[in-house]
């Protein structure tokens, strides 16, 4: 046996071994590789737990209560189910009941997830495409519904802070 053949059988069984550690590290990651977990696919799957995963659905209307110390208790929806979640800290601003949100932290014993981080949408038009995505598969999904929308032209435009479009034109330069 030459030493170039040699060079190539130990390059080739490398190469081998590179590609199983890396199927076997994408295999058993496939079922944790998720965005986030609906309120149905949390009570479906029976999360076990302390498992640490993101939580996405809709702020459920009339659920959100203040307590003291920057404690907030607040359901998520997906219309199908609910999960209840505690929360420590600052809320995002644009953060209000009906509307979608990602939270971030651990499943309790007693079926309530204890969120470290919430994310909120950006504008009015904004919800989470895996939120989209399981509403639209309950047939709960609504088209359209935004104003900026119905603007016409005036969407086009510059817009404020809130996503109102602004009375002004535009600077051309």
């Amino acid at each position: 046996m030459t030493r170039k053949s040699r060079r190539l059988i130990l390059i080739a069984a490398c190469g081998a071994v590179l590609a199983l550690a890396l199927g076997l590290i994408l295999s058993a990651m496939s079922g944790s590789i998720v965005f986030f977990r609906s309120p149905t696919e949390v009570t479906a799957q029976g999360v076990a737990p302390g498992t640490r995963f993101r939580l996405g659905g809709l702020v459920k209307e009339g659920s959100l209560q203040r307590g003291t110390d920057q404690n907030i208790n607040f359901t998520v929806t997906d219309t199908n189910a609910t999960v209840q979640v505690q929360y420590r800290g600052l809320l995002p601003d644009l953060f209000r009941e009906g509307q979608g949100i990602v939270a971030e932290g651990r499943l309790e014993p007693g079926g309530i997830f204890r969120a470290d981080t919430v994310l909120a949408k950006h504008d009015e038009s904004y919800m989470p495409r895996e939120v989209a995505d399981a509403l639209k598969a309950q047939g709960r999904w609504q088209e359209g519904g935004s104003k900026g929308a119905s603007a016409g032209k005036a969407a086009e435009g510059v817009r404020t802070a809130d996503g109102e479009p602004t009375l002004g034109r535009r600077s051309e330069r």
